[in-house]
């Protein structure tokens, strides 16, 4: 069987034009990564590698390019096994736009809003953790994340708790997984 001929990572705009944008950038690496929740797709601006404000785009986070650098592989990796486990094309970030299906998207946005904030020796940590969680569990924690503060702007509330549970959690290694996302709904 063919595999679907996607943009970016996963992101088939003929089935779901509810989607997340990655815009890097193209010409210094001293700017932030901006990501962008977006609910229509527009091949016209593709073609720019700008993002404008515009009905339909949500700012979700301004990242540290250092941060993304740090974890842009890990994220790279779990996206294209489940990008393969669906037989789908694998993808690798690049400068400009890069869509992400919408659930991988949300995937994402977890490890990325645990670690906008943190001190950067934790990174590792958080990716460790975060890849101890299953996709449903991601899922979880960005909706009751985003629920309240899934804004660019807004960095409390959930956004701290996730922080401090991914981040933070030395023991993951002595405890499972499935203990830690425990803890964190009780």
């Amino acid at each position: 069987m063919a595999k679907k001929n996607t943009l970016g990572f996963g992101f088939l705009p003929e089935e779901d034009q509810h989607h997340f944008l990655v815009l890097l950038p193209t010409a210094s690496k001293k700017q932030s990564v901006v990501i962008y929740e977006r609910f229509v797709w527009d091949d016209a601006a593709v073609q720019t590698s700008e993002i404008y404000p515009a009905t339909g785009y949500k700012k979700k986070i301004i990242l540290d390019y250092d941060k993304w650098e740090r974890v842009k592989d890990a994220l790279e990796t779990e996206f294209n096994r489940t990008l393969k486990a669906t037989n789908r094309r694998v993808a690798h970030f690049k400068s400009g736009q890069n869509p992400v299906e919408r659930l991988l998207g949300k995937e994402m946005l977890v490890l990325l809003w645990a670690i906008e904030d943190c001190d950067p020796t934790l990174i590792p940590v958080a990716i460790k953790n975060w890849l101890g969680f299953s996709r449903e569990e991601r899922w979880w924690l960005f909706t009751m994340t985003n629920a309240i503060t899934g804004d660019a702007d807004s960095k409390r509330g959930w956004r701290i708790a996730l922080r401090y549970a991914i981040t933070d959690n030395f023991q993951a290694e002595e405890k499972s997984q499935q203990d830690l996302f425990a803890s964190l709904m009780q």
